[in-house]
């Protein structure tokens, strides 16, 4: 017997990758983001590959599993897929703290952020 196969979770077409505990702010990390969404794969790993941000480096590894996961695991066409999504998530957030003047501590707040990266393959037109 055995148990059901689990639905997807994306569509047919798609495939994802999520990246957790990244040590960046969210607000940064969505900066990141917003560079590849919409844009063809090849373009993103270029501006990706390019970019000066320390954190595109590991938004960059994120988009090559999700490729990875399309070709590998969906069998989709590498050369047809566009990043349909790329949306940023807070996570845990490490509280620290520095004595300051007068027996007073001052907070210091380490983020965490995860992000999730969908690509989606689309039929070009001719």
């Amino acid at each position: 017997m055995g148990q059901d196969k689990n639905p997807r979770r994306v569509a047919e077409n798609e495939a994802m990758a999520k990246t957790r505990m990244l040590r960046t702010s969210p607000q940064k990390l969505n900066l990141v983001a917003g560079m590849i969404r919409g844009k063809k794969v090849e373009t993103a790993l270029n501006d990706l590959t390019f970019s000066r941000k320390r954190v595109a480096e590991d938004v960059k590894k994120c988009l090559q599993s999700a490729i990875a996961n399309a070709e590998n695991n969906h069998n989709l066409d590498v050369d047809e897929l566009v990043v349909a999504e790329a949306f940023v998530g807070k996570n845990l957030t490490m509280k620290r703290g520095r004595p300051r003047a007068r027996g007073r501590f001052g907070r210091i707040l380490k983020p965490f952020a995860e992000i999730t990266i969908k690509v989606r393959q689309v039929e070009e037109q001719a």
